[in-house]
């Protein structure tokens, strides 16, 4: 028999005092009413109120997330490329999870602001509003800093990865590709240009986050992006880089304020080359400012000078009031009309048509216009282009000014003939010479790449933009104004200009813009290049001396590059004499 003693519970005077019948069921009735509110309360969650709290769930937790489209490529007419995207990851914070008291952490954000180029109180402002569940610290971070950021293990500290772009070819390409924003969004040039063909679909997810932003899981379908499309341009880097050089060489050579540069395909209409000087490197815009940014080739508009006198000579020749061999008196080197003396730098006496061309004679080409009427001269300056906007896939091309004809006086009607009373951007003038170089066809430029040959609108008849080439060659060889434009091994024709820069209402004595357009080889052209130096002073400033230089170089090394045959016999360009021109 066991010692231990049996314990009788109904002997407890706990257990055997009586408990009320009512508490036992009042409890009873609680916990049932408690699981009958929950039970109730749950019927509403989940259906009557299922739709209101779904949306809570979703606005709290669900995000969508945007996958970024890879812009497409912006290449040369040879495949070089002239911008792409490379990843570049962007670093963001959860503020109220970055320990910023602890010494550790300290240190290691001291070394996130060295490597991002920052102060370390720059860095404390982004990062002193605890309240804050995000802020971005820097966008699009080369990946190599990105993984180093990454290495230092910092709590609230995270990165995502976003695109940035890359120009290859830098300032020379700069005004042709342009470039896009933080965003990827096109800003300039061909970026802008073609943007929602660059840009792509971009792709999106559902996914469940937590309070900390991290995703949790993913739910629903992936739409996947759709990347870029690559645009092929027209654009030779090579020749861009080489046309570019020369450039820049000539504006600090001739310590002017800036310059262009046009190269056009006479046969296919393509834009081989546009260069401006000052420009800017496109993924490195710190210190831009809008003289840099200028694509003046197709903004900047100015009276195009003696250039026109061609034109002025070619649609006389296509209504049939003059040939090239017909005599024009220019004695005694001035013309008074209305009140106004219009002057040569010289008495030339009587030249024929093409000697007021070889000389470029303002009288002359006043006393061929006077054989027009206005509407004439408008209808050919319109049919080529003048006082229109250039139709290119290029943003910023301006129109330039062309009064209408009626209002013209005939004081306009003359100075019009050698390029005084109508604007034109250095791209209009340039585009306006395939008419010569294009048998009498104006040739449809494009930023593309094309390899068909142009058919154009046609201005004048191939006899008589033959007659114009030959002109243009005698202005550009020996006794013309422009003779430094020869080059070696191939022929070449154009035409100098010089014009005084308009200030306010009069024009400035001691400013001038100065160019050169023309054409090479002349027989049957290939390349139209048009020159611009705005304001030369270092002493030199007729077109002949500054900017025909600069077309002799880019014709000779562009149309080696195209592979085209010499025409001439290769020997040294011998200047026989500088000839200034008339303005």
């Amino acid at each position: 028999m066991s010692s231990r003693r049996s314990v009788r519970y109904t002997t407890s005077p706990l257990l055997a005092s009586k408990t009320p019948v009512w508490r036992s069921k009042f409890i009873v009735a609680a916990i049932a009413l408690g699981f009958v509110v929950l039970a109730a309360r749950a019927a509403y969650v989940q259906v009557i109120g299922n739709d209101f709290y779904q949306r809570q769930g979703v606005v709290r937790f669900e995000r969508t997330l945007t996958l970024p489209a890879n812009r497409g490529r912006i290449l040369d007419r040879n495949g070089l490329i002239l911008a792409s995207s490379v990843i570049a990851p962007s670093v963001w914070a959860i503020p109220e999870d970055v320990e910023r008291n602890d010494p550790e952490t300290r240190a290691k954000l001291r070394q996130v602001a060295q490597l991002l180029g920052m102060k370390l109180q720059d860095l404390d402002k982004k990062l002193a509003d605890e309240d804050k569940t995000f802020v971005w610290i820097q966008r699009q971070v080369d990946e190599p800093i990105a993984k180093q950021i990454a290495a230092l293990g910092i709590k609230g500290l995270h990165q995502t990865r976003e695109y940035k772009r890359q120009y290859p070819e830098g300032e020379a390409a700069a005004h042709v590709v342009g470039f896009t924003n933080v965003e990827d969004q096109g800003q300039e040039g061909i970026e802008l240009s073609f943007n929602k063909a660059l840009g792509g679909q971009p792709g999106s997810q559902r996914v469940i986050k937590d309070r900390l932003g991290r995703v949790i899981e993913g739910v629903g379908e992936v739409t996947p992006p759709v990347d870029g499309k690559d645009i092929q341009l027209s654009i030779d880097s090579k020749v861009q880089f080489f046309a570019y050089q020369k450039l820049r060489d000539a504006v600090n050579q001739h310590k002017a304020k800036a310059g262009s540069v046009v190269v056009l395909d006479a046969v296919t209409g393509e834009v081989l080359a546009l260069a401006n000087y000052p420009s800017y490197v496109p993924d490195k815009r710190q210190n831009l400012t809008g003289e840099m940014l200028r694509n003046r080739a197709l903004t900047d508009t100015f009276e195009p000078g003696s250039t026109m006198k061609p034109i002025t000579v070619a649609m006389a020749m296509e209504a049939g009031r003059v040939k090239p061999s017909t005599v024009i008196d220019t004695s005694p080197g001035r013309f008074q009309l209305g009140g106004f003396t219009i002057r040569d730098t010289h008495n030339y006496g009587a030249l024929t048509v093409e000697g007021v061309i070889q000389k470029s004679s303002n009288v002359g080409s006043i006393k061929i216009a006077q054989k027009m009427t206005p509407q004439e001269m408008w209808d050919t300056y319109t049919a080529l282009g003048y006082g229109q906007k250039p139709q290119v896939q290029f943003p910023g091309a301006v129109a330039g000014r062309l009064r209408p004809w009626k209002s013209w006086k005939p004081v306009e009607q003359a100075t019009m003939s050698y390029g005084y009373g109508l604007s034109a951007s250095l791209f209009q003038m340039a585009q306006s010479y395939t008419s010569f170089a294009h048998d009498g066809r104006i040739v449809p430029v494009t930023i593309l790449k094309s390899s068909e040959p142009a058919v154009g609108q046609r201005v004048f008849s191939p006899e008589h933009a033959a007659a114009v080439r030959k002109m243009l060659q005698m202005a550009a060889g020996p006794g013309g104004t422009g003779q430094r434009a020869q080059t070696v091994g191939y022929s070449v024709g154009g035409k100098s200009g010089t014009a005084h820069k308009q200030v306010g209402k009069g024009y400035a004595s001691n400013k001038y813009r100065s160019w050169f357009t023309g054409m090479a080889p002349i027989d049957k052209p290939r390349i139209v290049v048009a020159v611009m130096i705005d304001e030369p002073s270092a002493g030199q400033y007729f077109g002949g001396t500054v900017a025909a230089p600069v077309f002799s170089e880019v014709v000779q090394q562009t149309l080696r590059m195209m592979n085209v045959p010499p025409d001439l016999a290769v020997k040294p360009m011998v200047v026989t004499q500088d000839v200034d021109e008339s303005f």
